[in-house]
């Protein structure tokens, strides 16, 4: 087939990629590091100083659990939540911090003010791994370990593609095939609609129904296109339930644990027979019930592993009362006994478990772990598909064997963040250039493919490869008003969005409890131009850029000073006509520029999958040479104009924003015909605080 894709190629080319990946995140990580102390670090959120050790237990799956409170000896003297204020059972309440529940972290003894730098990195080295258990006011808890998943990936990512660089043709099955393009997918029936399907859930749209027929009646893979709002996951949901109906076993992943949880909670209400893989310090609570270290404790097979857990806990508990170092050492040779069979029971009681459950669900990485070894899976569904790397994906593929796919995404909002694509050393560039140079193939018998990146998903690769009839597109959305969704449909949706009934016309004035109707609150869509040079961007300190916060794409770091207090205005009048702030964001291409009580605030990358009643978008760009910068990326935009359900602000200067692209003075244009234009003067908006 004239666009097949070459198997050793692609995986030369991946495994560039991964490198100069890899290479760019420790660059980031060790330049954090290594520029900033141990008290900057806990300025910035990212650090817990002057703990102490106050428990410590044996947790789900035998990992231990350590409990940090703030050491009374340095618990500063001050108001609550500076650290010095007392707790409800007279412990002292942490400092703020932004540790969360599922953080990596180190634990490591805290070097003294006055020690030198090479004892500090010993102290480092020394220091132990694990997962953010629980975060409460007064302590942390810390399961130590990095888990069966942790710290794998680009491990298990690399051997896959290093197994698909060495496939022979012999181990080609007529499914990978496919989804490199050497042959074609089954052709499916073109009138699904006689299909008899007895619906679970009976209140599907008709583009819903139509996407989970294909899914069953597709052979090798099929594609689920979600645009904002459609009901994507709801429609998993019934997928799932329909190919358990058939009597199919189903793995189902997603790039992230939320994504899989999200999946968890709802199959939970059907009594499905499942079970979540992951590290139970990142799954939500409500999810636990269903995870493997839960039931490895709490089902019938599991009573003679606890029985070994609580020996385990009583001999760490005499090891502390113990002084004699003969005594310590024979308690320690029982112990890593006891964990030796502990190990082994509990391997029986997960291989039962698993082996029973019609449905497992894991992230992509974490289907490589050993629990899955062995294990044989008819279908392999993908959630949020657009968000996983391809060599993602492979993991789940490759390692268990699959031979049918359904990826559910879209492939028009954003993709996966790459940190290596603005690293002007990155590997797979350098090898690029040796290609082009010498015409040598590299790593076996691979070339680098031309203009690659891992931003190129599954989801997008497989629909350039066999075009729209492998994919199927829900096309009515519950979220926004008909006027907020209308762009987006005809610009890159091909107009196919309708706004159901319900949604369609709602307003601010309509929510559940009393918004007084003013100019805002009765205007869907709502446009201040700041068109005239009276609001002009300004660029920050690029450090402050890369230190302001963890996993946001901050890009080019800009603000504007001038847009930030015509944002509080906006968002004041809101507030003040009875709209909870809580219902409320405020989003930006860039820096956040102004925080206000109870507003959630943020770039566009972390409220994808989001939604609210009202969004302020602040686009900050405004300069005479008219550069927009990624305000150009389509579906950056496409993420920031389709999260609010009632109420749409946009705040910009058109004459800058609408010459960065056709699609930018397209959109420019609707907001002038379709929003309620506003135009600011500089005296209304700016309050001098001063």
């Amino acid at each position: 087939m004239p666009n097949a894709t070459d198997i050793p190629s692609f995986a030369t080319t991946q495994l560039a990629l991964l490198s100069a990946e890899l290479t760019a995140e420790l660059a980031e990580t060790h330049l954090l590091l290594s520029s900033t102390g141990p008290a900057a670090l806990a300025r910035a959120g990212l650090a817990i100083l002057n703990l102490a050790l106050s428990s410590q237990r044996t947790g789900l799956g035998g990992k231990t659990v350590i409990e940090l409170t703030l050491d009374a000896a340095f618990a500063p003297k001050g108001p609550r939540g500076s650290g010095g204020s007392k707790g409800n059972d007279g412990g002292q309440d942490l400092p703020e911090h932004g540790i969360r529940v599922g953080d990596i972290v180190a634990v490591s003894e805290q070097p003294a003010g006055a020690a030198k730098k090479k004892e500090k990195t010993g102290l480092k080295e020394k220091g132990v791994e694990g997962v953010v258990g629980k975060v409460g006011r007064e302590r942390v808890e810390v399961v130590l370990g990095r888990g069966s998943g942790d710290g794998k990936e680009e491990e298990r990512m690399n051997q896959n593609m290093t197994k698909l660089l060495n496939m022979t043709s012999s181990e080609m099955t007529p499914f990978i095939s496919t989804l490199f393009g050497h042959s074609s997918p089954t052709p499916v029936p073109s009138d699904l609609s006689t299909m008899k399907i007895e619906w679970i859930d009976p209140s599907l749209n008709d583009s819903q129904k139509d996407a989970i027929r294909f899914a069953l009646a597709s052979r090798e893979v099929a594609l689920i296109h979600g645009p904002p709002g459609t009901g994507k996951t709801h429609t998993l949901i019934e997928l799932i339930l329909q190919m358990l109906k058939q009597g199919l076993r189903l793995l189902v992943c997603g790039p992230s644990n939320i994504s899989v949880d999200n999946i968890v909670e709802r199959l939970a209400s059907h009594k499905v027979p499942m079970i979540r893989l992951g590290h139970p310090a990142r799954l939500l609570p409500s999810v636990l019930n269903h995870s493997l270290d839960v039931l490895t404790r709490t089902s019938d097979a599991a009573e003679i592993v606890q029985d070994i857990r609580k020996e385990m806990d009583a001999k760490q508990a005499s090891i502390r009362k113990t002084r004699n170092g003969r005594e310590k050492r024979t308690i320690y040779n029982e112990l890593r006994e006891l964990r030796k069979e502990f190990r082994e029971r509990e391997k029986g009681c997960v291989e039962g478990l698993v082996r029973s459950s019609k449905v497992v669900l894991a992230t992509l990485h974490g289907a490589g772990g050993f629990h899955l070894r062995n294990q044989e899976f008819d279908v392999v569904i993908v959630d949020e598909a657009s968000q996983a790397l391809e060599a993602q994906c492979w993991v789940p593929l490759l390692w268990l064997k699959a031979s049918r796919l359904v990826l559910a995404g879209d492939h028009l909002q954003l993709p996966p963040t790459i940190k290596s694509l603005n690293s002007k050393e990155s590997k797979a560039k350098k090898k690029e250039e040796k290609g082009k140079k010498d015409g040598e193939k590299e790593e076996g018998e691979g070339k680098v493919i031309k203009g690659m990146t891992l931003e190129t998903t599954l989801f997008d690769r497989l629909l350039e490869l066999h075009g729209p009839s492998i994919k199927r597109m829900l096309t009515t959305q519950y979220r926004m008003h008909e006027t907020i969704m209308r762009f987006p449909s005809d610009e890159l949706y091909e107009g196919k969005l309708v706004a159901a009934e319900a949604v369609k016309e709602r307003l601010l004035t309509s929510l559940p409890y009393e918004v007084k109707e003013t100019e805002d609150t009765k205007e869907p869509l709502v446009f201040w131009d700041t068109q005239g040079g009276d609001f002009p961007e300004k660029t920050e300190d690029e450090e402050i850029g890369k230190k302001a916060g963890k996993g946001m794409n901050l890009g080019e770091s800009k603000s504007n000073e001038l847009e930030a207090a015509l944002v509080k205005l906006h968002v004041t009048n809101l507030v003040e006509a009875g709209l909870k702030p809580e219902d409320i964001a405020i989003v930006t291409p860039y820096n956040a520029q102004e925080r206000f009580p109870g507003i959630e605030l943020g770039s566009v990358d972390g409220f994808q999958g989001r939604e609210k009643e009202a969004v302020v978008v602040s686009l900050v760009r405004s300069n005479a040479e008219h550069e927009v910068g990624f305000l150009g990326e389509k579906r950056r935009l496409n993420v920031a104009m389709t999260r609010p359900k009632r109420h749409l602000c946009v705040i910009g200067d058109s004459d800058t924003v609408g010459r960065g692209s056709p699609f930018l003075k397209r959109w420019m244009l609707f907001l002038e015909e379709h929003a309620d234009l506003r135009y600011p003067n500089v005296s209304d908006v700016y309050v001098d605080d001063g």
